[in-house]
């Protein structure tokens, strides 16, 4: 695997981490007179940690291919 694809991999991990937490918190806040809030609030923020995981990597990639507002790669691949 090359460096780029690791690169994403990573900052697709590290990203997810930060916004499941943040997805975690508005379910217990949105769940949080009923008695099993932390079970429900975790299962939302897995169940959108995995799918936005494989969004988020398919979309970094999508761009990774893309020479959209790159100027210096383009030169690059001319040469």
């Amino acid at each position: 695997m090359d460096i780029s694809k690791k690169r994403h991999i990573a900052k697709t991990i590290t990203w997810r981490v930060i916004a499941s937490l943040t997805t975690f918190l508005l379910a217990l806040i949105f769940f949080r007179e009923d008695p099993e809030a932390a079970q429900k609030a975790t299962w939302v923020a897995i169940t959108e940690s995995g799918l936005k995981m494989i969004f988020y990597y398919l979309h970094e990639r999508a761009w990774y291919k893309s020479n959209f507002g790159l100027t210096s790669r383009k030169s690059k691949e001319i040469k």
